[in-house]
C-alpha cells in the first residue's frame, strides 16, 4: 500500500506543482523517489508532528496541496489538536497519510498500534476517512481524493496485504464496493481485513453458504442509502476491522442500521475495548483476539446452526 501511495503521488506531482510531501522523519524506504524528483517540495519536519500539521496548514492556506506522511499514532494522536484547529476547523486541503494500521507494527507494542485512529478522526467535522484494502484500492482512492479540497485521512497498512482486486475498480468515495455477491449474509470489512473476509467467504462456501462481501473503504462520509440498499435484505451482517470495536467500522455501520430500522442480526469483529497485555506480529495478534479467518468462520457457522 505504501508503495502504491508514493508512486501515485509522484505521478500526480509531475502534473501538479502545488503538491508537497511532508514527513515526520520516517518512511525512508518509501519516500526517496519523491524526494529525489522534487527536492524543493519534500519537507522532513523531524519528530515534531504538531509543528508539521501547522506547516501543512500554512502551505494549504498558500494555495499548495500538502500530503503529510507518518506512522498512524504519531500523525493522528500526537497532533490531534492541530488536526482539529488548524486543518479541520478551517476545512483545508490537507491529506493525512498514516501507515501501520491495526497491528502492523505488532512487535513494537501498544505505542505503535493503530486501533483508535478511525474513531478519533471520524468525529472531526469536514474530515474524510479512507481505509483501502489493497494497493489497487489505495491508488484509486489517492486519485479520487486528490480531486477533493477537504481534509482527508488515508489509512494504510505497511505491507503484505492480500490482493483483493484483479481489475481496476470503479471506486467512488463514500460508496461501498461489492466484491462478492451472496444471499446468506453480508461481511463488511476494511483494510487488511477485506482479505480476511475473502478467506472467510471461501471457507463458508465449502459449507454451502454464500455471503456478500463489501469493502467499505470510506468510513466518512458514507453514502447511507447506497450502503443500506446492499444490506436491507440480509438477515445477518458482520463487520471485520483491526480497530477498537468502539468508534470504528462496526460503530459506523451500526449507526446506519439503527437509523434505517434494520431488524436482523448484527455482529462486530474487532479489537476489544482494552489494551493488549502482550506483543507479537500482526498475525499472532489477529489470532489471539479472534480476528483470524478460522475463528470468524467458526463463529458464523455456530450462529447458523
Amino acid at each position: 500500500m505504501r508503495i502504491a501511495f508514493i508512486n501515485t503521488l509522484t505521478e500526480l506531482a509531475e502534473k501538479d506543482k502545488n503538491i508537497y510531501l511532508l514527513t515526520g522523519d520516517v518512511g525512508f524506504s518509501v519516500v526517496e523517489g519523491f524526494r529525489e524528483k522534487f527536492p524543493k517540495r519534500f519537507i522532513n519536519c523531524g519528530l515534531a508532528e504538531q509543528n508539521m500539521m501547522g506547516i501543512a496548514a500554512g502551505l494549504a492556506l498558500s494555495g499548495k496541496k500538502p500530503y503529510v506522511y507518518s506512522i498512524i499514532p504519531y500523525i493522528t494522536m500526537r497532533c490531534f489538536e492541530q488536526l482539529r484547529n488548524d486543518i479541520c476547523y478551517q476545512k483545508l486541503d490537507v491529506k493525512i497519510v498514516g501507515t501501520g494500521a491495526g497491528f502492523t507494527y505488532g512487535a513494537l507494542g501498544i505505542t505503535h498500534y493503530a486501533i483508535e485512529d478511525i474513531g478519533i478522526l471520524r468525529v472531526l467535522p469536514n474530515m474524510t476517512v479512507l481505509a483501502p484494502a489493497d494497493p489497487i484500492e489505495t491508488r484509486e482512492l489517492v486519485l479520487k481524493s486528490y480531486q477533493t479540497k477537504n481534509p482527508t485521512y488515508i489509512r494504510l497498512h505497511k505491507s503484505g496485504e492480500k490482493k483483493v482486486y484483479n481489475f481496476i475498480p470503479n471506486i467512488e468515495i463514500g460508496k461501498p464496493s461489492i466484491l462478492e455477491e451472496g444471499q446468506d449474509g453480508v461481511i463488511i470489512a476494511i483494510g487488511l481485513c477485506v482479505g480476511i473476509g475473502m478467506e472467510v467467504i471461501e471457507r463458508l462456501k465449502e459449507k454451502g453458504y454464500n455471503f456478500k462481501l463489501i469493502s467499505l473503504h470510506t468510513l466518512k462520509p458514507i453514502n447511507k442509502s447506497a450502503l443500506f440498499a446492499e444490506l436491507k435484505d440480509s438477515k445477518t451482517i458482520y463487520t471485520i476491522e483491526e480497530h477498537n470495536i468502539i468508534g470504528g467500522l462496526g460503530s459506523a455501520v451500526a449507526e446506519i442500521l439503527i437509523e434505517s430500522g434494520y431488524k436482523g442480526t448484527f455482529k462486530m469483529f474487532g479489537f476489544p475495548d482494552k489494551y493488549p497485555s502482550e506483543t507479537g506480529d500482526a498475525r499472532y495478534l489477529q489470532e489471539k483476539y479472534g480476528l483470524s479467518a478460522e475463528e470468524i468462520t467458526k463463529h458464523i457457522l455456530m450462529a447458523k446452526k
